[in-house]
């Protein structure tokens, strides 16, 4: 008998999928793509994921390129935080092509005893009987579990059905592409941010001498933006554009939006939201993939530990899930209203040139291995 029905085969879904397969847990997971896929994203993962990857055993195989922390340019001022070295987290993060770490964690699923994969499986609904999620319906066939996961994004399907989703906040765009710099320039293993004028331009290192550019802005920019402007854009800033020279662009410029979205609650009965699908936070700060590890993994030590068939623990899971996620989504929404006050940047800037460690610490919150208050997560 199945024990979970999880939907969507991202990050969270096939992470989670893994983890409760290895705790002995018949596991059904339904992806409607086919792995490689492109999908928008800043693709630097946190240490707070990262220390995920280490705890199931596939760090090497995602492989990825090592970074040290962020560093920040606006106004031809530089900020730079190195993560804090912390005995549970290590103190790097991995740049990797989102396209390759969702088709590894979906292989290790698809090789874990006890959990089987549907490929190109389109979920259209949670299964309700008398008020309470039972199973999905797949491709017009009903499935039927004790626990369903809505891990299918930020559009989930089933959130929306459920009733469960708030209206989303367009105001924001982000779009992502790839470059192979020339022969003579290398990334610095450094997540590069620039910021202008109520935009951010992102170069995470990636291996084989690439770099991902991701640009965030307000939609009224203008729509033509990502595909007509991408590059002004981001040469308007003079050490990007010296990077770019001489690079060759080895991916399509995809967009995204929106880049912030609620779900009115994370649970309901016989029903679990994880990743996007239950809210996402502005990639401002870079933490979405690592926040996506680091929550797939406690819903797992939940789930293995109450399969007594009520709901009661769902609660408790989603009160703690808050409780994980409440300084680093706090965090977010700071950063993200000084990014749209350029003379508020330059000062912090300034500030935080002067005191480093105070950097540092916000984007060890940002990479899930510390809180707010200085305190290690456990």
């Amino acid at each position: 008998m199945t024990d979970v029905l999880i939907a969507g085969g991202g990050v969270a879904g096939s992470s989670l999928a893994i983890m409760l397969g290895r705790r002995g847990l018949e596991v059904e997971l339904f992806e409607r793509a086919r792995f490689p896929r492109e999908k928008p994203c800043g693709e630097g993962l946190m240490p707070g994921g990262v220390a995920v990857l280490d705890r199931l055993g596939i760090t090497n195989a995602v492989a990825g390129m090592p970074f040290y922390g962020v560093r920040y340019h606006c106004d031809g001022r530089t900020a730079q935080g190195r993560f804090p070295k912390l005995a549970k987290f290590g103190r790097i993060g991995i740049g990797q092509r989102r396209k390759l770490l969702d088709h590894i964690l979906f292989s290790e699923a698809s090789a874990t005893p006890g959990v089987r994969v549907h490929r190109e499986a389109r979920v259209e609904g949670p299964m309700v009987e008398r008020g309470r999620v039972v199973g999905l319906i797949v491709e017009g066939q009903t499935v039927r579990a004790p626990l369903v996961v809505a891990a299918d994004g930020m559009h989930s399907v089933i959130r929306q059905k459920l009733g469960l989703s708030y209206a989303m906040d367009r105001t924001r765009f982000g779009v992502r592409t790839h470059f192979r710099l020339s022969a003579d320039e290398v990334p610095t293993p450094w997540v590069e941010v620039f910021i202008d004028c109520g935009r951010e331009i992102y170069v995470t290192p990636l291996p084989n001498n690439e770099i991902t550019l991701t640009a965030l802005s307000g939609v009224d920019t203008g729509r033509d933006y990502p595909k007509a402007a991408f590059l002004q854009c981001c040469c308007a800033f003079p050490a990007l554009a010296y990077l770019l020279e001489g690079a060759q662009q080895v991916s399509a410029t995809i967009g995204a939006s929106p880049l912030n979205g609620r779900a009115r609650v994370g649970v309901a009965s016989g029903v679990v939201l994880l990743g996007d699908a239950s809210g996402f936070t502005d990639p401002v700060t870079g933490g979405g993939m690592s926040q996506a590890l680091m929550t797939a993994e406690l819903l797992a030590e939940y789930i293995s530990s109450n399969r007594s068939g009520d709901d009661e623990w769902l609660w408790s899971f989603e009160k703690q899930r808050r409780r994980m996620l409440w300084d680093y989504r706090f965090l977010t929404k700071a950063v993200l209203q000084l990014s749209r006050r350029p003379h508020l940047t330059r000062a912090v800037l300034s500030v935080l040139r002067r005191w480093p460690g105070l950097l540092s610490h916000g984007i060890a919150v940002a990479g899930g291995t510390k809180c707010l208050l200085g305190c290690a997560e456990t």
